[in-house]
């Protein structure tokens, strides 16, 4: 995983973090490569069990206002022992006054000390995003993101098989295009993985034949988006005669990104086919699944019901014709 040092983090200006140096110069070196901060409550009371140093520890004034509260002689003993240990950095926020004994243990201990003039709530906000988009692994792939009907598919195949022609005729039955061609997927917490595209190329598609166009120009605002979680893989693949293909959609295939494995389903392509239609029932087929209905199995149980029952039947005439 990538780091990110706490200078790096003072120095950010586009996240609009608005963070200053108070004390702990030669903590600035130290990275930073959890994208999850922490509010060290139960620390100040000198609970330091579940503390984890690797994170950002955000002080907000419920926090200072403990601190404030506590005999000094205690106040200085939690201080001690939490600046002890390898913490990362400390944030103020709402630009708060810093108590004297924080000021001096994140000195001595080369701490960075840092402030913001963002409430609590803001700023793990802001912080959280930046982090997330910088420390959490990233990849690029080739193929196209869709949103139908609120399912991210994602369109998979090699070159020419047809994609961005089934992405496109998905936009004209009014649905979204998210990316063509090249796709920016980026993990976002506790295991999703989002789709964006190129800042080149976002909003964009080559069509053989036609050449590129601007789906928005051509469409509107409202058969593009930014951004889309990636729900569903479909890998367009060439009819192979003689090739055995899943009829039943009994067997759950998967395909792994970043390391998270997402539902996944292949389609051959042959003339005839109309792969645009498929791929709008896959989508809703993915909506039925997610809500625990899988229409294979439920055909699969109720025909070994039938087979059951049958079998059951049968076994009885036998037997009464035996007896006669």
């Amino acid at each position: 995983m990538a780091g990110l040092t706490i200078q790096e983090l003072l120095a950010e200006t586009e996240a609009g973090l608005d963070l200053e140096l108070l004390a702990g110069k030669r903590g600035l070196g130290k990275q930073i490569q959890v994208p999850r901060i922490q509010k060290p409550g139960l620390a100040l009371a000198g609970y330091l069990t579940n503390l984890h140093p690797d994170r950002i520890q955000v002080l907000g004034s419920t926090e200072l206002s403990y601190l404030a509260q506590l005999d000094p002689e205690r106040a200085e003993t939690n201080l001690q022992g939490l600046c002890a240990l390898d913490i990362s950095c400390f944030i103020i926020t709402k630009g708060q006054v810093v108590p004297e004994g924080l000021l001096r243990h994140t000195e001595t201990q080369g701490i960075a000390l840092l402030r913001t003039h963002h409430q609590s709530s803001i700023f793990i906000s802001l912080i959280t995003k930046f982090l997330e988009e910088r420390l959490l692994p990233s990849t690029t792939l080739h193929g196209v993101l869709v949103d139908v009907l609120g399912v991210g598919v994602l369109l998979l195949g090699k070159s020419g098989v047809g994609k961005s022609e089934c992405a496109l005729d998905l936009v004209l039955r009014g649905h979204r295009l998210v990316a063509d061609d090249v796709i920016k997927v980026r993990m976002k917490l506790p295991a999703v993985l989002f789709g964006e595209g190129s800042d080149l190329l976002h909003y964009h598609m080559e069509i053989r034949g036609l050449g590129i166009i601007n789906i928005k120009h051509l469409f509107g605002v409202a058969a593009v988006r930014e951004r889309k979680k990636i729900d569903l893989a479909v890998e367009l693949v060439e009819w192979e005669e003689g090739r055995e293909y899943d009829r039943l959609g009994l067997e759950d295939q998967t395909h792994s990104i970043l390391g998270i494995d997402i539902p996944m389903m292949r389609i051959p392509v042959r003339p005839g086919r109309n792969i645009t239609t498929i791929v709008e029932v896959a989508a809703r087929n993915q909506l039925l699944k997610e809500m625990g209905y899988h229409s294979a199995r439920e055909f699969q149980d109720q025909l070994e019901k039938r087979m059951a029952e049958t079998a059951h039947l049968h076994a009885h005439t036998i037997i009464g014709d035996n007896l006669e």
